[in-house]
């Protein structure tokens, strides 16, 4: 059925009113009602003398098992449900996929208080994968994922069969290079503005090189229902302490301890760099530049392999899923 269509004439501008619902739904603090790809189950413990509740996706070989699992971490701008196309690669070629909301995130727990870092965090995915009975363990993250996943295997060598990371956050350090410090009270009030067009409009600028295809509005959509729902300022607090944790928590000084074997997939025209806006600009113009900061974390992390995607930006496994997922397969 063609949907119906709202036409602004004067405008001359036409927006199918599916798209257009999609980009005003909102969901509860916990993501309620948005609709993950798989079945979201929790994992409820006591962190920081707080109870808490993990929700994550275990998801079964499609086909014959290899034994193998991968943890897949979302990025600070993304959810568990983003790796979809992932899961479903990764478990037709016979693994197991985990795949957590970390505390703070999406469809888990977001305290009032809590004292946010890479090592709780990597904490808490460590026992959420004991309760599972999972004690080895390839993990993989993509952007803030990306340090989270570094932490994890700095932090957790025997349990980490192989270190992934896709176009991570923290090649470099923001505040070291020039970056002011933005109190969280000021990234809180800067969260609250948040909206679909503030979050396509940094994405378009920094993530997809200008190019944008319909099929990114669904996550979007995801965290600017987050943002105008119910739970937005519980929501937009979270937010503002977990982006102090990525300013002031830099793993690049701690590449050359990881001990584990490590691939590095770099979207080469990527230009993220958290608190830019705050910089000069002279500053800002040398930040993000992941097209040599791939080839400098690959030199620093001892045997780390480097697989580039020239054309590709911050999100190749979502801007080109079959090339990424290709290269994955071929190097997993």
């Amino acid at each position: 059925m063609n949907p119906v269509r709202l036409c602004l004439s004067a405008a001359l501008l036409c927006f199918g009113t599916a798209a257009l619902a999609d980009t005003q739904q909102t969901y509860g603090p916990e993501l309620q009602g948005f609709d993950y790809p798989h079945p979201v189950k929790r994992f409820d413990f006591t962190s920081q003398g707080k109870p808490v509740s993990m929700a994550y996706m275990d998801v079964a070989p499609a086909g014959t098992a290899n034994g193998r699992t991968v943890v897949l971490l979302h990025g600070k701008n993304f959810c568990g449900a983003t790796w979809q196309g992932t899961i479903d690669v990764l478990t037709k070629a016979g693994f197991r996929v985990v795949v957590p909301d970390q505390i703070g995130f999406c469809a888990s727990t977001k305290p009032e208080g809590y004292q946010f870092s890479f090592h709780q965090l990597a904490d808490n995915t460590r026992k959420l994968l004991a309760s599972l009975g999972i004690e080895k363990t390839t993990v993989m993250g993509h952007s803030m994922g990306g340090m989270l996943a570094a932490r994890y295997a700095l932090s957790f060598p025997a349990a980490t069969e192989k270190l992934v990371m896709v176009n991570p956050l923290g090649l470099e350090d923001w505040k070291a290079k020039g970056v002011p410090y933005a109190t969280i009270d000021q990234l809180y009030q800067g969260e609250l503005k948040t909206s679909f067009d503030s979050i396509k409009g940094y994405q378009l600028k920094f993530y997809y090189n200008g190019q944008w295809k319909p099929e990114y509005d669904r996550w979007v959509a995801m965290q600017a229902g987050l943002y105008g729902g119910p739970g937005k300022e519980i929501v937009a607090w979270n937010q503002a302490r977990t982006s102090d944790m990525v300013f002031t928590q830099p793993v690049v000084y701690e590449f050359g301890d990881i001990a584990v074997p490590t691939l590095l997939f770099v979207g080469m025209t990527d230009k993220t760099a958290p608190g830019a806006n705050r910089a000069a600009p002279e500053v800002a113009r040398t930040l993000g530049n992941y097209a040599e900061l791939g080839k400098a974390t690959a030199k620093a992390i001892p045997g780390a392999r480097l697989i580039e995607f020239p054309g590709l930006g911050h999100s190749p496994q979502v801007e080109a899923p079959e090339t990424f997922h290709k290269a994955l397969l071929e190097s997993l």
